[in-house]
């Protein structure tokens, strides 16, 4: 009994020592995390969501005037710039601010109207044109015509002079030969071209989009499901019953109603406008190895101020901003760096479509060779945890973070990419290209997205820090290995 009982306390030191082991993180590494801390990232947010910087819409004064702040404190922790002695990598970016809206309905012929009110009811989409119409309205479905897929909801309506009502989304999800048109920018297109006056999203809410080119003479906007349901109501059909039908039986079920819409929208457009991305890196300590590099990044814009409102995208996502900024003072106070350089960027334009990261991954800057990999963080401000996607291969890509989450303890979930869509965010252009890649969201709930409620006051700073201090750890593991 001696022996065994012996044999078991042995056994329970092997496993004890086990796993202090597999706490114990190397010495240069430790130094680095001393510089990632909930107070930096949560003041990097409460910053760049203030009104000073009016929702960072990209192409406005005030979104250079941020990345202007952030590109400063890049330079205060004498990161490399990538573009002779300048952190700002520009990119044309037009650029429109809507002023002003109204939106009246008018059920069948009667001539007394029933105010829709902006934000709560609707929100014209961020791109709009000005104009003042009253006209009918016509349901088109998801707003789709392809008649080379077998597919149109325009088949057989007289939208011309009207404004048309749809669904975002596709009559098969799964059917990746609609991905063009659930595009914003082809889905306006085709409306214009059909002689529309606008298309209006239907939405559970309001929400706020840039995400489509300005058209003139077209004021499309978003309204509520609640809204939908008022102008059906004369079909006798509920909004969200009616796309649970196109769903269902995936084929065009559009009609024309016989009740109009007053819509006025005043807005001004800039086409002279200039995005910038925001970048800076670490060089790497092997003389050949430092021409390969790891990007980690995240979106710096968000929707602007329009109608008085300010979309201060406080999670969205000023915090995968802080969280970038937080990598990057900790890599740039290491003593000994890693093999391969790692380039920490502040996108541009992605709520216009991926612009900033799309022209990143397309002109990299001529010191590297290679873009050895990409970690993206979009929306990491709220909750206790964080999930990823990422590509499958290499194996090592997942083990290395699920090495790293031993030391922080916060990684829910990992699933793998099976594409980009059309919602990707600033990882899907360096997907494309075929760099291993992985991108952070926080376990949320994120309530407010791109709403007035997407504020300073959603933010947790801890689960920042802990995802920057994750893919820190991560990070000089894949960049030194």
């Amino acid at each position: 009994m001696k022996t065994r009982n012996k044999l078991i306390v042995l056994l329970a030191a092997a496993v004890l020592f086990s796993s202090v082991a597999a706490q114990e993180i190397d010495k240069n590494i430790s130094k680095g995390l001393e510089f990632i801390n909930p107070e930096d990232a949560y003041a990097y947010v409460k910053i760049l969501s203030s009104p000073k910087y009016e929702g960072r819409h990209t192409g406005h004064p005030a979104y250079k005037a941020a990345a202007e702040w952030a590109a400063k404190k890049f330079r205060n922790w004498k990161l490399h710039p990538v573009l002779d002695n300048n952190y700002l990598q520009p990119f044309e970016s037009p650029y429109t601010v809507v002023d002003q809206a109204e939106m009246t309905f008018f059920p069948g012929d009667e001539k007394k109207g029933i105010e829709i009110k902006v934000e709560k009811d609707f929100l014209p989409l961020l791109s709009t044109d000005s104009g003042s119409h009253t006209a009918g309205v016509v349901f088109a479905g998801w707003g789709i015509s392809a008649p080379e897929l077998g597919y149109d909801d325009y088949a057989g309506l007289d939208v011309k002079g009207k404004f048309v009502l749809c669904f975002r989304g596709t009559p098969d999800r799964d059917d990746k030969r609609f991905q063009e048109h659930d595009e914003h920018r082809h889905r306006m297109k085709t409306a214009k071209e059909m002689g529309a006056l606008g298309l209006f999203y239907i939405y559970p809410e309001p929400i706020a989009n840039p995400n489509m080119d300005w058209i003139k003479d077209f004021t499309p906007a978003v309204i509520s499901e609640q809204t939908a349901d008022l102008i059906f109501k004369e079909k006798g059909i509920k909004s969200q019953d009616l796309k649970k039908d196109l769903l269902t039986y995936k084929k065009p079920l559009s009609f024309p109603l016989s009740s109009k819409i007053a819509y006025n929208v005043t807005s001004r457009h800039f086409p002279e406008g200039m995005g910038y991305n925001i970048a800076g890196y670490v060089e790497g300590s092997d003389p050949e190895l430092k021409k390969h590099c790891l990007v980690i990044g995240g979106h710096f814009d968000h929707c602007g101020k329009h109608l008085g409102l300010l979309f201060a995208g406080a999670d969205d996502n000023a915090s995968g901003s802080a969280v970038v900024m937080e990598i990057a003072e900790a890599f740039s106070k290491l003593k000994t760096k890693p093999k391969r350089s790692v380039v920490f960027v502040l996108f541009g334009g992605e709520e216009k479509g991926l612009q900033g990261s799309s022209f990143f991954a397309d002109h990299v800057p001529p010191v590297f060779e290679k873009v050895d990999g990409m970690f993206n963080f979009d929306m990491v401000g709220e909750g206790d945890g964080t999930g990823c996607s990422m590509t499958p291969e290499p194996e090592l890509l997942q083990k290395l973070f699920e090495k790293a989450d031993e030391h922080v303890n916060i990684l829910r979930n990992i699933r793998y990419f099976r594409g980009v869509g059309v919602r990707g965010s600033d990882y899907a252009p360096f997907y494309q290209k075929g760099i291993p890649s992985v991108s952070f969201a926080s376990n949320g709930p994120h309530i407010g997205y791109h709403q007035t409620r997407d504020t300073i006051y959603r933010i947790n700073p801890d689960i920042m820090a802990d995802i920057a201090k994750l893919a820190f750890i991560a990070g000089y593991m894949w960049a030194d290995r």
